[in-house]
């Protein structure tokens, strides 16, 4: 068997809504200018027709063998979809789709300037679709063929990006809401950093505060910093939610600063969670040897692929460090998590509406029931797309 086609799938549909869909972004980098940090302005990651429509276009690899069998990946921007076409494809045609150790290898060492960022991001949508053609092949789910399973669910935490932030009252409803469900651990987002002063520092504290008060004692907190924040500010941020026994705080800093996340270890008995920005096994060990995390997050779909992300997790055990990738490809993470340890895997991501718009065309997607994400059943990794979602297809336009 060997590969025909790498084809680029551009499919256009629109997502239904009950009302504004991004309600509020999160906390950004970019928050220490004032004019991005304006908090009466939202940040749209996609156009919205109106307060009930959400229109959503996405690029899908779909790589194609001369024995039929295909595998699809994504899905991705158009940038990474230029990078899969125009610097990646060719290393795949002719050659063998099962070779998946070899294909990855050959689309590193090939991309030496492209080790991290949106080539990693094409090397990681190309992987994950090798994967879904491999499962095709063999007619096995991903997870049996990579050591799984090892249970038949994983429990889910609710990651609530893109709800209201501000308003304490719709927290306190969404948070309860959740915990309806079924969910038994939920991660919010600050909503502001350093530069915000002490009125700002004030509603991250209340957030936090109103969250243990709705949901109780028993159910985890996770807290997402999304790499806006210092060390002093962290630091001080955590004296003053400790009490509520977050479960962690995540990505305190921006990922090349490794020793911000090292002195914030140090400080403080919140665990740390981080590295969803970083890339590969060897950025991985860059976190690990520093002893600057207690949660490893690599993305499936932007660390490399799930070949990848097993071999950062085999790293991470060796330290005894919990891998929990991050969540908004729940195709591809729950056959990454139903493989590994529970110990070691103890909960999967669920980005709430991330899902809703990653997983709209697809024809399986897969979605918590009553908290927990079960292992498909059907062959690969589920990735078919679903026709009656797709109101047109347009072939790939990267210019000239």
């Amino acid at each position: 068997m060997k590969i025909e086609k790498v084809r680029l799938r551009h499919v256009f549909g629109t997502i239904e809504t009950d009302g504004l869909f991004w309600e509020e972004r999160l906390v950004q980098p970019l928050d220490v200018y004032a004019e991005f940090r304006d908090v009466t302005k939202r940040v749209e990651w996609s156009s919205e027709k109106s307060k009930n429509e959400l229109a959503h276009d996405a690029y899908f690899v779909q790589i194609e063998t001369d024995e039929g069998v295909i595998g699809i990946g994504g899905p991705m921007d158009k940038a990474v979809a230029f990078i899969v076409e125009t610097e990646l494809a060719h290393y795949l045609i002719g050659r063998d789709p099962l070779a998946t150790e070899f294909l990855w290898d050959i689309m590193h060492r090939g991309s030496v300037h492209g080790r991290q960022g949106n080539t990693m991001i094409a090397i990681s949508a190309i992987d994950n679709a090798l994967w879904d053609l491999k499962g095709r092949y063999f007619k096995a789910p991903v997870y049996s063929l990579i050591g799984g399973p090892t249970r038949t669910e994983v429990p889910a935490y609710a990651s609530m990006l893109g709800y209201d932030v501000l308003d304490m009252g719709l927290v306190a409803e969404r948070a309860k809401e959740k915990q309806d469900e079924g969910y038994t651990a939920q991660k919010w987002f600050f909503r502001h950093g350093p530069m915000s002063g002490p009125k700002g520092f004030k509603k991250n504290v209340d957030m936090v505060r109103t969250l243990r008060e709705t949901l109780g004692d028993d159910d985890d907190i996770m807290l997402d910093c999304w790499q806006s924040m210092d060390v002093n500010y962290v630091i001080k941020l955590a004296e003053q939610i400790e009490e509520f026994h977050p479960r962690w705080l995540e990505e305190t800093a921006m990922p090349d600063r490794i020793d911000s996340y090292r002195k914030i270890r140090e400080a403080t008995n919140i665990p740390l969670s981080g590295a969803e920005h970083h890339y590969t096994r060897w950025g991985m060990k860059q976190f690990i040897d520093a002893e600057a995390l207690d949660i490893i997050q690599p993305d499936i779909y932007w660390a490399g692929g799930l070949s990848e992300v097993l071999k950062i997790a085999a790293l991470a055990t060796t330290f005894d460090l919990i891998t929990i990738p991050h969540g908004h490809s729940t195709n591809a993470g729950i056959h990454f998590s139903v493989t590994q340890s529970p110990i070691h895997t103890p909960y999967q991501e669920y980005l709430v509406k991330w899902n809703t718009i990653h997983q709209h065309f697809l024809k399986d997607p897969v979605t918590p029931v009553n908290g927990s994400i079960h292992a498909p059943s059907g062959v690969g990794m589920t990735m078919d797309l679903d026709p009656a979602k797709i109101e047109r297809e347009e072939e790939p336009n990267f210019g000239s």
